[in-house]
Protein backbone atom coordinates (compact mmCIF):
# COMPACT_ATOMS: atom_id res chain seq x y z
CA UNK A 1 0.00 0.00 0.00
CA UNK A 2 1.62 3.29 -1.29
CA UNK A 3 1.57 6.02 0.93
CA UNK A 4 -0.04 9.65 0.15
CA UNK A 5 2.08 12.56 0.51
CA UNK A 6 -0.76 15.73 1.05
CA UNK A 7 -0.69 18.06 -1.45
CA UNK A 8 0.44 20.93 1.24
CA UNK A 9 3.72 19.71 2.63
CA UNK A 10 5.67 19.99 -0.82
CA UNK A 11 5.19 23.65 -1.14
CA UNK A 12 6.08 24.27 2.50
CA UNK A 13 9.38 22.11 2.20
CA UNK A 14 10.54 24.17 -0.41
CA UNK A 15 10.09 27.78 0.77
CA UNK A 16 11.22 26.86 4.01
CA UNK A 17 14.48 27.88 3.42
CA UNK A 18 14.15 30.18 0.51
CA UNK A 19 13.96 34.23 0.81
CA UNK A 20 10.46 35.96 1.52
CA UNK A 21 9.08 38.53 -0.85
CA UNK A 22 9.92 41.70 0.62
CA UNK A 23 6.97 44.41 0.27
CA UNK A 24 8.24 48.14 -0.60
CA UNK A 25 6.07 48.61 2.38
CA UNK A 26 8.38 46.48 4.21
CA UNK A 27 11.27 47.73 3.43
CA UNK A 28 10.20 51.58 4.26
CA UNK A 29 9.36 50.21 8.01
CA UNK A 30 11.78 47.89 8.82
CA UNK A 31 14.89 48.25 10.89
CA UNK A 32 16.22 49.68 13.96
CA UNK A 33 17.31 53.48 14.91
CA UNK A 34 19.75 52.22 17.67
CA UNK A 35 22.57 53.61 16.14
CA UNK A 36 25.18 52.52 18.05
CA UNK A 37 23.56 48.84 17.79
CA UNK A 38 24.39 49.43 14.22
CA UNK A 39 27.86 50.91 14.41
CA UNK A 40 29.28 48.06 16.93
CA UNK A 41 27.70 45.08 15.01
CA UNK A 42 30.41 45.78 12.20
CA UNK A 43 33.02 47.78 14.68
CA UNK A 44 35.77 46.92 11.94
CA UNK A 45 34.19 48.67 9.19
CA UNK A 46 32.07 51.93 10.95
CA UNK A 47 35.33 52.53 13.22
CA UNK A 48 37.26 52.61 9.68
CA UNK A 49 34.68 55.31 8.43
CA UNK A 50 34.27 57.20 11.66
CA UNK A 51 38.38 57.68 11.79
CA UNK A 52 38.88 58.78 8.37
CA UNK A 53 36.38 61.34 8.82
CA UNK A 54 37.86 62.56 11.94
CA UNK A 55 41.62 62.78 10.18
CA UNK A 56 40.13 64.75 7.61
CA UNK A 57 38.77 67.25 10.11
CA UNK A 58 41.58 66.93 11.84
CA UNK A 59 43.78 67.63 8.76
CA UNK A 60 41.18 70.58 7.21
CA UNK A 61 41.75 72.51 10.81
CA UNK A 62 45.73 71.86 11.13
CA UNK A 63 45.95 72.99 7.75
CA UNK A 64 43.56 76.36 7.48
CA UNK A 65 41.14 74.87 5.10
CA UNK A 66 44.13 74.14 2.10
CA UNK A 67 43.56 70.16 2.70
CA UNK A 68 40.13 70.44 0.79
CA UNK A 69 40.86 73.53 -2.00
CA UNK A 70 40.27 72.48 -5.32
CA UNK A 71 43.61 72.35 -6.81
CA UNK A 72 44.90 70.32 -3.58
CA UNK A 73 42.12 67.13 -3.67
CA UNK A 74 43.02 66.82 -7.10
CA UNK A 75 46.84 66.36 -6.01
CA UNK A 76 45.48 63.93 -3.75
CA UNK A 77 43.96 61.96 -6.28
CA UNK A 78 46.78 62.09 -9.11
CA UNK A 79 49.42 61.82 -6.18
CA UNK A 80 47.79 58.64 -4.71
CA UNK A 81 45.91 56.82 -7.27
CA UNK A 82 48.72 54.01 -7.95
CA UNK A 83 48.70 53.10 -4.26
CA UNK A 84 44.77 52.69 -4.37
CA UNK A 85 45.38 50.48 -7.64
CA UNK A 86 47.54 48.34 -5.84
CA UNK A 87 45.64 48.03 -2.89
CA UNK A 88 42.68 46.75 -4.87
CA UNK A 89 44.91 43.67 -5.65
CA UNK A 90 46.60 43.30 -2.08
CA UNK A 91 43.56 43.26 -0.28
CA UNK A 92 42.44 40.43 -2.42
CA UNK A 93 45.52 38.60 -1.71
CA UNK A 94 45.27 39.44 2.17
CA UNK A 95 41.72 37.91 1.97
CA UNK A 96 42.98 34.52 0.95
CA UNK A 97 45.38 34.62 3.21
CA UNK A 98 48.47 35.33 1.35
CA UNK A 99 50.86 38.79 1.34
CA UNK A 100 52.68 40.17 -1.70
CA UNK A 101 56.09 42.10 -1.07
CA UNK A 102 56.70 41.97 -5.05
CA UNK A 103 54.43 44.47 -5.95
CA UNK A 104 56.80 47.63 -5.91
CA UNK A 105 59.08 46.15 -7.77
CA UNK A 106 56.66 45.24 -10.66
CA UNK A 107 55.30 48.64 -10.62
CA UNK A 108 58.94 49.46 -11.57
CA UNK A 109 59.62 46.81 -13.93
CA UNK A 110 56.75 47.56 -15.55
CA UNK A 111 57.01 50.89 -16.03
CA UNK A 112 60.85 50.31 -17.44
CA UNK A 113 59.47 47.82 -19.98
CA UNK A 114 56.50 50.77 -21.12
CA UNK A 115 59.49 53.05 -21.31
CA UNK A 116 62.36 51.24 -23.17
CA UNK A 117 59.70 50.34 -25.78
CA UNK A 118 57.96 53.90 -26.05
CA UNK A 119 60.62 56.49 -25.36
CA UNK A 120 63.95 54.13 -26.42
CA UNK A 121 62.18 52.19 -29.17
CA UNK A 122 59.91 54.72 -30.67
CA UNK A 123 56.97 52.57 -30.24
CA UNK A 124 53.50 54.45 -30.00
CA UNK A 125 52.59 54.84 -26.11
CA UNK A 126 49.51 52.36 -26.41
CA UNK A 127 52.43 49.35 -27.44
CA UNK A 128 53.96 50.49 -23.72
CA UNK A 129 50.72 50.04 -22.68
CA UNK A 130 49.89 47.17 -23.18
CA UNK A 131 53.56 45.30 -23.14
CA UNK A 132 53.76 46.50 -19.61
CA UNK A 133 50.39 44.69 -18.57
CA UNK A 134 51.55 41.55 -20.45
CA UNK A 135 54.72 41.42 -18.14
CA UNK A 136 52.31 42.26 -15.12
CA UNK A 137 50.36 39.10 -16.47
CA UNK A 138 53.44 37.18 -16.87
CA UNK A 139 55.07 38.06 -13.42
CA UNK A 140 51.59 37.18 -11.74
CA UNK A 141 51.63 33.36 -13.42
CA UNK A 142 54.90 33.16 -12.64
CA UNK A 143 54.62 33.66 -8.52
CA UNK A 144 51.29 32.04 -8.85
CA UNK A 145 52.50 28.98 -10.13
CA UNK A 146 55.48 28.94 -6.94
CA UNK A 147 52.87 29.71 -4.60
CA UNK A 148 49.57 27.91 -5.66
CA UNK A 149 51.43 24.56 -7.19
CA UNK A 150 55.20 23.98 -5.81
CA UNK A 151 53.33 25.43 -2.53
CA UNK A 152 56.23 27.80 -1.40
CA UNK A 153 54.47 30.49 1.04
CA UNK A 154 53.68 33.83 -0.68
CA UNK A 155 56.06 35.78 1.81
CA UNK A 156 59.10 33.44 0.52
CA UNK A 157 57.49 33.49 -2.91
CA UNK A 158 57.48 37.33 -3.28
CA UNK A 159 60.28 38.36 -1.17
CA UNK A 160 62.20 36.76 -4.22
CA UNK A 161 60.30 38.45 -6.56
CA UNK A 162 60.65 41.67 -5.10
CA UNK A 163 64.48 41.36 -5.36
CA UNK A 164 64.13 39.11 -8.53
CA UNK A 165 62.21 41.90 -10.31
CA UNK A 166 63.98 45.04 -9.44
CA UNK A 167 67.26 43.38 -10.80
CA UNK A 168 65.60 43.00 -14.05
CA UNK A 169 64.44 46.49 -13.70
CA UNK A 170 68.22 47.70 -13.51
CA UNK A 171 69.08 45.65 -16.31
CA UNK A 172 66.22 46.69 -18.72
CA UNK A 173 66.79 49.95 -18.44
CA UNK A 174 70.44 49.79 -18.17
CA UNK A 175 71.03 51.66 -14.84
CA UNK A 176 69.29 54.76 -15.82
CA UNK A 177 66.29 56.59 -15.85
CA UNK A 178 64.63 56.93 -19.50
CA UNK A 179 62.25 59.87 -19.49
CA UNK A 180 59.95 61.77 -21.28
CA UNK A 181 57.04 59.86 -22.65
CA UNK A 182 54.52 61.18 -25.35
CA UNK A 183 51.91 63.54 -24.62
CA UNK A 184 49.64 60.48 -24.94
CA UNK A 185 51.22 58.73 -22.47
CA UNK A 186 51.48 60.86 -20.24
CA UNK A 187 47.88 62.30 -20.45
CA UNK A 188 46.96 58.80 -18.51
CA UNK A 189 47.96 59.97 -15.14
CA UNK A 190 48.02 63.83 -15.88
CA UNK A 191 45.31 63.87 -18.42
CA UNK A 192 41.49 65.64 -17.86
CA UNK A 193 38.30 65.85 -19.24
CA UNK A 194 37.22 69.34 -18.95
CA UNK A 195 34.87 71.33 -20.56
CA UNK A 196 32.75 68.38 -22.31
CA UNK A 197 28.90 69.54 -21.78
CA UNK A 198 30.40 73.20 -20.75
CA UNK A 199 29.95 74.88 -17.48
CA UNK A 200 30.82 78.60 -16.00
CA UNK A 201 33.47 78.53 -13.72
CA UNK A 202 33.61 75.32 -13.43
CA UNK A 203 33.28 71.56 -14.86
CA UNK A 204 29.74 70.48 -15.64
CA UNK A 205 30.80 66.89 -17.10
CA UNK A 206 32.51 66.42 -13.78
CA UNK A 207 29.25 67.18 -11.67
CA UNK A 208 27.05 65.03 -13.72
CA UNK A 209 29.44 62.50 -13.30
CA UNK A 210 28.99 63.11 -9.83
CA UNK A 211 25.45 63.29 -10.06
CA UNK A 212 25.32 59.32 -11.74
CA UNK A 213 27.68 57.51 -8.92
CA UNK A 214 25.28 58.60 -6.24
CA UNK A 215 22.32 57.72 -7.90
CA UNK A 216 24.37 54.39 -9.01
CA UNK A 217 25.44 54.35 -5.38
CA UNK A 218 21.10 54.61 -3.62
CA UNK A 219 20.00 52.14 -6.37
CA UNK A 220 22.50 49.32 -5.20
CA UNK A 221 22.27 50.48 -1.12
CA UNK A 222 18.46 50.21 -1.51
CA UNK A 223 18.68 46.80 -3.27
CA UNK A 224 21.45 45.79 -0.91
CA UNK A 225 18.66 46.62 1.71
CA UNK A 226 16.00 44.39 -0.15
CA UNK A 227 18.23 41.77 0.00
CA UNK A 228 18.91 41.91 3.52
CA UNK A 229 15.31 42.04 4.70
CA UNK A 230 14.91 38.73 2.46
CA UNK A 231 17.45 36.77 4.19
CA UNK A 232 15.82 38.28 7.79
CA UNK A 233 19.60 39.96 8.16
CA UNK A 234 19.62 43.64 10.55
CA UNK A 235 19.12 46.87 8.82
CA UNK A 236 19.08 50.38 9.49
CA UNK A 237 15.61 52.32 9.83
CA UNK A 238 14.37 53.68 6.57
CA UNK A 239 14.96 57.34 7.67
CA UNK A 240 18.81 56.29 8.87
CA UNK A 241 18.87 54.61 5.44
CA UNK A 242 18.15 57.82 3.85
CA UNK A 243 20.23 59.89 6.27
CA UNK A 244 22.83 57.48 4.76
CA UNK A 245 22.15 58.28 1.64
CA UNK A 246 22.21 61.83 1.79
CA UNK A 247 25.30 62.40 4.09
CA UNK A 248 27.56 60.26 1.17
CA UNK A 249 25.78 61.72 -1.40
CA UNK A 250 26.57 65.37 -0.19
CA UNK A 251 30.47 63.89 -0.15
CA UNK A 252 30.46 62.72 -3.14
CA UNK A 253 28.86 65.83 -4.25
CA UNK A 254 31.72 67.58 -2.71
CA UNK A 255 34.64 66.13 -4.05
CA UNK A 256 33.02 66.53 -7.48
CA UNK A 257 32.76 70.64 -6.86
CA UNK A 258 36.10 70.47 -5.80
CA UNK A 259 37.36 68.64 -8.98
CA UNK A 260 35.20 70.42 -11.30
CA UNK A 261 36.52 73.79 -10.24
CA UNK A 262 40.07 72.68 -10.45
CA UNK A 263 41.07 71.22 -13.30
CA UNK A 264 38.17 68.74 -14.35
CA UNK A 265 37.45 65.39 -13.76
CA UNK A 266 41.04 63.19 -13.99
CA UNK A 267 41.29 60.30 -16.21
CA UNK A 268 43.20 58.32 -13.09
CA UNK A 269 40.05 58.77 -11.56
CA UNK A 270 38.11 56.98 -13.84
CA UNK A 271 40.11 54.08 -14.43
CA UNK A 272 40.55 53.97 -10.65
CA UNK A 273 36.73 54.03 -10.40
CA UNK A 274 35.94 51.54 -13.18
CA UNK A 275 38.37 48.83 -11.00
CA UNK A 276 36.55 49.73 -7.78
CA UNK A 277 33.20 48.75 -9.24
CA UNK A 278 34.51 45.53 -11.55
CA UNK A 279 36.49 43.92 -8.54
CA UNK A 280 33.58 45.36 -6.02
CA UNK A 281 31.09 43.20 -7.69
CA UNK A 282 34.32 40.20 -8.06
CA UNK A 283 34.55 39.91 -4.26
CA UNK A 284 30.77 40.35 -3.52
CA UNK A 285 28.94 38.36 -6.34
CA UNK A 286 30.96 36.18 -8.32
CA UNK A 287 31.88 32.63 -6.94
CA UNK A 288 35.71 33.42 -7.92
CA UNK A 289 34.88 35.91 -5.21
CA UNK A 290 32.98 33.71 -2.42
CA UNK A 291 35.69 31.16 -3.06
CA UNK A 292 38.81 33.34 -2.15
CA UNK A 293 36.90 34.27 1.24
CA UNK A 294 36.45 30.91 2.01
CA UNK A 295 39.83 29.95 1.23
CA UNK A 296 41.32 32.89 3.55
CA UNK A 297 38.35 31.47 6.68
CA UNK A 298 38.86 28.08 6.41
CA UNK A 299 41.31 26.72 3.97
CA UNK A 300 40.56 22.58 5.14
CA UNK A 301 37.12 23.72 4.86
CA UNK A 302 37.17 25.22 1.44
CA UNK A 303 39.28 22.18 0.34
CA UNK A 304 36.88 19.78 1.28
CA UNK A 305 34.08 21.86 -0.30
CA UNK A 306 35.27 21.34 -3.40
CA UNK A 307 36.62 24.76 -4.27
CA UNK A 308 39.86 24.60 -6.46
CA UNK A 309 42.25 26.15 -4.04
CA UNK A 310 45.60 25.65 -6.71
CA UNK A 311 44.01 27.20 -9.41
CA UNK A 312 42.01 30.36 -7.24
CA UNK A 313 45.48 30.96 -5.82
CA UNK A 314 46.91 30.97 -9.23
CA UNK A 315 44.87 33.39 -10.04
CA UNK A 316 44.61 35.39 -7.13
CA UNK A 317 48.37 36.13 -8.39
CA UNK A 318 48.04 36.79 -11.54
CA UNK A 319 45.19 39.25 -10.80
CA UNK A 320 48.04 40.92 -8.91
CA UNK A 321 50.97 41.50 -11.27
CA UNK A 322 47.56 42.63 -13.47
CA UNK A 323 47.05 45.49 -11.40
CA UNK A 324 50.62 46.16 -10.68
CA UNK A 325 50.92 47.06 -14.41
CA UNK A 326 48.37 48.82 -14.25
CA UNK A 327 50.06 51.09 -11.45
CA UNK A 328 53.33 50.96 -13.22
CA UNK A 329 52.12 52.39 -15.96
CA UNK A 330 49.77 55.19 -13.64
CA UNK A 331 52.96 55.98 -12.08
CA UNK A 332 55.45 55.94 -14.78
CA UNK A 333 53.15 58.46 -16.70
CA UNK A 334 52.34 60.88 -13.78
CA UNK A 335 56.31 60.75 -12.46
CA UNK A 336 56.74 60.93 -17.13
CA UNK A 337 59.54 58.31 -16.87
CA UNK A 338 61.00 55.33 -15.85
CA UNK A 339 63.86 55.26 -12.99
CA UNK A 340 65.31 52.38 -11.08
CA UNK A 341 64.06 53.17 -7.84
CA UNK A 342 60.32 53.49 -8.84
CA UNK A 343 57.71 51.99 -6.78
CA UNK A 344 60.45 51.66 -3.92
CA UNK A 345 57.88 51.12 -0.74
CA UNK A 346 55.14 51.00 -2.40
CA UNK A 347 53.94 47.08 -1.48
CA UNK A 348 53.78 48.60 2.05
CA UNK A 349 51.94 51.42 1.51
CA UNK A 350 49.44 48.93 0.06
CA UNK A 351 49.31 46.29 2.66
CA UNK A 352 49.04 49.39 5.32
CA UNK A 353 46.04 50.01 3.14
CA UNK A 354 44.59 46.78 3.08
CA UNK A 355 44.99 46.63 6.96
CA UNK A 356 43.84 50.17 7.99
CA UNK A 357 40.80 49.56 5.42
CA UNK A 358 39.65 46.72 8.03
CA UNK A 359 41.68 43.40 6.62
CA UNK A 360 41.94 40.99 8.54
CA UNK A 361 45.93 39.85 9.28
CA UNK A 362 44.78 35.87 9.51
CA UNK A 363 42.63 36.13 5.84
CA UNK A 364 38.94 35.76 5.12
CA UNK A 365 38.01 39.00 6.04
CA UNK A 366 38.32 42.50 3.90
CA UNK A 367 36.58 44.92 1.33
CA UNK A 368 37.67 46.44 -2.08
CA UNK A 369 36.06 49.83 -0.76
CA UNK A 370 37.18 49.28 3.04
CA UNK A 371 41.16 48.80 1.50
CA UNK A 372 40.36 52.04 -0.74
CA UNK A 373 39.36 54.19 2.50
CA UNK A 374 42.43 52.74 4.01
CA UNK A 375 44.13 54.15 1.24
CA UNK A 376 42.35 57.69 1.43
CA UNK A 377 43.44 57.80 5.26
CA UNK A 378 47.16 56.81 4.41
CA UNK A 379 47.04 59.43 1.57
CA UNK A 380 45.28 62.57 3.57
CA UNK A 381 47.61 61.66 6.41
CA UNK A 382 50.52 62.15 3.95
CA UNK A 383 49.89 65.09 2.28
CA UNK A 384 48.19 66.53 5.53
CA UNK A 385 51.24 66.38 7.05
CA UNK A 386 53.01 67.97 3.72
CA UNK A 387 51.18 70.87 3.59
CA UNK A 388 52.38 71.38 7.49
CA UNK A 389 56.48 70.70 6.56
CA UNK A 390 56.72 68.07 8.47
CA UNK A 391 60.03 66.41 8.50
CA UNK A 392 59.71 62.93 6.02
CA UNK A 393 61.15 60.62 9.13
CA UNK A 394 57.84 62.16 11.46
CA UNK A 395 55.74 60.75 8.68
CA UNK A 396 56.96 57.03 9.01
CA UNK A 397 56.68 57.20 12.60
CA UNK A 398 52.69 58.24 12.30
CA UNK A 399 51.90 56.23 9.30
CA UNK A 400 53.89 53.10 11.10
CA UNK A 401 51.85 53.83 14.57
CA UNK A 402 48.62 54.33 12.44
CA UNK A 403 49.32 50.82 10.84
CA UNK A 404 50.35 49.08 14.28
CA UNK A 405 47.11 50.70 16.05
CA UNK A 406 44.73 49.22 13.12
CA UNK A 407 46.53 45.56 13.03
CA UNK A 408 45.81 45.83 17.22
CA UNK A 409 41.74 46.43 16.51
CA UNK A 410 41.59 43.76 14.49
CA UNK A 411 43.08 41.65 17.22
CA UNK A 412 40.23 43.24 19.98
CA UNK A 413 37.70 42.90 17.35
CA UNK A 414 38.45 39.46 17.06
CA UNK A 415 38.85 38.74 21.19
CA UNK A 416 35.72 40.70 21.74
CA UNK A 417 33.92 38.61 19.16
CA UNK A 418 35.09 35.13 21.18
CA UNK A 419 34.03 36.66 24.30
CA UNK A 420 30.43 37.47 23.41
CA UNK A 421 30.28 33.59 21.97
Amino acid sequence: MTRTVPPSSEPEAQTSTAPKDVAPAVALHTGTSDVRALLTSNLRQSGIYIAFVAIIALFTVLTDGTLLSPGNVTNIVLQYSYILILAIGMVIVIIAGHIDLSVGSVVALTGAVSAVLVIRQGMPWWVGVLAALATGLAIGAWQGFWVAYVGIPAFIVTLAGMLLFRGLTLQVLDNISLSPFPPGYGRIASGFLNGLIGGNGYDAFTLLIGGIAVAGYAVSQYRSRIARIKYEQPVESFPLFVAKIVLVGAVVMYFAWQLAHARGLPIVLIVLAVLIIAYSVITTRTVFGRQVYAIGGNLAAATLSGVKVRAVNFWIFVNMGFLAAIAGVVFSSRSNGAQPSAGNMFELDAIAAAFIGGAAVTGGVGTVVGAMVGGLIMAVMSNGMQLMGVDQSIQSVVKGLVLLLAVAFDVYNKRRAGASR
